[in-house]
């Protein structure tokens, strides 16, 4: 008799989980936009989110991406500046280095929390809307916003280098701080300036992806990740082009050096770590997706 009982549960039917609609039944509606409001979106939500963004700066006049570029260009100085500061402020210990580090955000915390225009940001808003639509004129447009947004980024780097070299701002030890942030940059190679480059490149990326998929974490995102490319010692094209800069003023980088062993290597290991890895694989991921969702409607 026990082995029946037995044998009857095991045979018995499985329960089967609750539909959606029967999860959901026994909430209060307020309850219930709390469920919908905690869903993450899909990924394709997530890139249309950012293609969409991307057509609006790929429609902006040239003056307002100048002003914005050069803001950023100046502001992203800071990274520099904040980092020298805590380096050589901070008690010589192992983590001072670590914390030091911390300081590389703060100009792109001003920058992106700012919304000002920042080329590595661009590089996946701008290619997002070339990939979807496959069209010659919006590639142009997107090499358009490339080229005005990275001169005025680099016309900003320089005014901030040049105020920072000439105007009696930072003292001795920050000084000697500033200089050594940029002896640690200068002894990549060309080649290690490049590999570098697409790591930095893919993490700004990144965050631009993060960034447009959560809200309310923008600050805690933005120094994570750039905090990640400081610790890295990743090459970001802007961020180091004042680095490079200041030290041409002091007499410490060579322009031919900053030139062909800096900016020419790290911008275009930044636009492969952006454009052609992260952009590429993004769209790839939601290809199919978009393309059903076309066809349905």
């Amino acid at each position: 008799m026990a082995a029946e009982t037995t044998r009857d549960t095991e045979m018995a039917p499985l329960p089967q989980a609750p539909t959606v609609e029967e999860a959901v039944a026994g909430l209060s509606e307020e309850e219930r936009q709390q469920v919908r409001e905690a869903k993450s979106p899909r990924a394709a939500v997530v890139y249309e989110i950012i293609r969409v963004k991307g057509d609006t700066e790929l429609k902006r006049p040239v003056s307002a991406l100048w002003w914005s570029g050069v803001a950023a260009g100046i502001s992203i100085g800071l990274s520099f500046l904040t980092e020298a500061v805590l380096a050589a402020h901070l008690p010589a210990s192992e983590s001072s280095a670590l914390i030091a580090k911390l300081g590389y955000a703060v100009g792109f915390l001003v920058v992106i929390l700012g919304h000002q225009q920042l080329f590595t940001e661009n590089v996946l808003t701008a290619v997002l809307p070339v990939i979807s639509r496959k069209s010659m004129l919006w590639f142009g447009r997107m090499l358009r916003l490339w080229g005005i947004v990275l001169a005025a980024n680099i016309a900003g780097c320089a005014i901030f280098a040049l105020f920072l070299a000439k105007m009696p701002i930072v003292d001795a030890d920050t000084a000697r701080a500033m200089a050594g942030v940029i002896e640690r940059l200068m002894s990549n190679s060309p080649y290690e300036m490049f590999a570098k480059g697409i790591g930095a490149g893919w993490l700004i990326a990144a965050l631009v992806w993060i960034l447009s998929s959560t809200e309310g974490a923008d600050f805690l995102m933005v120094t994570l990740i750039t905090y990640l490319i400081a610790l890295f010692g990743l090459t970001h094209i802007v961020a180091g082009t004042a680095e490079v800069i200041y030290g041409y003023l002091v007499g410490m980088v060579k322009p031919e050096v900053g030139l062909f062993g800096f900016f020419l290597p790290t911008l275009a290991g930044n636009v492969v770590g952006g454009t052609v890895l992260f952009s590429v694989l993004s769209y790839a991921q939601v290809r199919e997706e978009i393309f059903l969702g076309e066809s349905d409607r």
